[in-house]
């Protein structure tokens, strides 16, 4: 469990609620249903129109890195490495065979196929390379649902508000139903603003680091089997991973 995140979204809807009633005003005033639908609806109908429906389930199903940090195996992947690098010095890119069917992972699997296969370290830099890029445009492209909705929650707070002024321009004549117009008016404003710079924002943000991170244990995993392949000293192999250990660690 990521419990910054926790503490963060916590830390930061507490600050709208002790704004409000610090000086004397209701909770009661923030709770406007109209408000809620206009803006949820219509920034989850706005990010739909601009995304694919297969990305936009992508990026609600990553929402969960969100409070469920990842687990890094950074550590475990260096001791495998170095026994991939040892097995091959000391038998053959063959013997590491066995190996593949161990792996849950289809990028670590596609890597040592390659190795087993005899590829050369340039065409194994090449083919992973390719599917490093495109596995890291689709992840963005997911994770942007997040900062599309932050950019069009506030837009669609002031559609809110407007809404709200109309009601009360239709009601002139009863003052009973004035009060709740502007209150529908300026909580929609204020909901659209705090959910993207509170909530969606945020959320982009932090998928976009996780992105990075798996993109950064893709690229030790592909310089380790471009060194295997090309015959590297296993004690090289294993003095260049310790830059991306270092880099997680600090």
């Amino acid at each position: 469990m990521d419990w910054g995140s926790i503490a963060g979204l916590v830390i930061a809807l507490a600050g709208l609620v002790f704004g409000q009633v610090i000086d004397g005003g209701h909770l009661n005033s923030l709770m406007q249903p109209a408000a809620f639908a206009v803006v949820i609806l219509g920034t989850t109908g706005a990010v739909l129109l601009q995304t694919e429906f297969k990305l936009f389930m992508r990026g609600l199903r990553m929402l969960r890195l969100v409070f469920v940090h990842p687990h890094d195996d950074r550590k475990k992947l260096a001791i495998k490495i170095n026994q991939w690098s040892q097995q091959a010095r000391k038998e053959s890119v063959l013997s590491l065979e066995s190996y593949i069917k161990r792996e849950q992972d289809p990028f670590v699997r596609k890597g040592l196929q390659l190795l087993v296969d005899g590829t050369p370290a340039d065409r194994i830099r090449e083919v992973c390379a390719i599917d490093m890029y495109y596995y890291e445009l689709q992840e963005r492209e997911a994770a942007k649902i997040w900062s599309a909705a932050g950019g069009y929650a506030p837009t669609v707070g002031i559609l809110g508000a407007v809404l709200g002024l109309i009601h009360v321009m239709e009601n002139l004549s009863d003052p009973a139903k004035i009060g709740s117009g502007i209150a529908v008016a300026f909580v929609a404003t204020i909901y659209g603003v705090a959910l993207a710079n509170l909530v969606f924002l945020p959320i982009s943000n932090k998928l976009k680091g996780h992105v990075q991170h798996e993109m950064s244990r893709r690229e030790m995993l592909l310089n380790a089997w471009v060194s295997i392949a090309r015959g590297d000293n296993p004690k090289l192999v294993s003095e260049r991973l310790e830059a991306y250990l270092h880099l997680r660690e600090s």
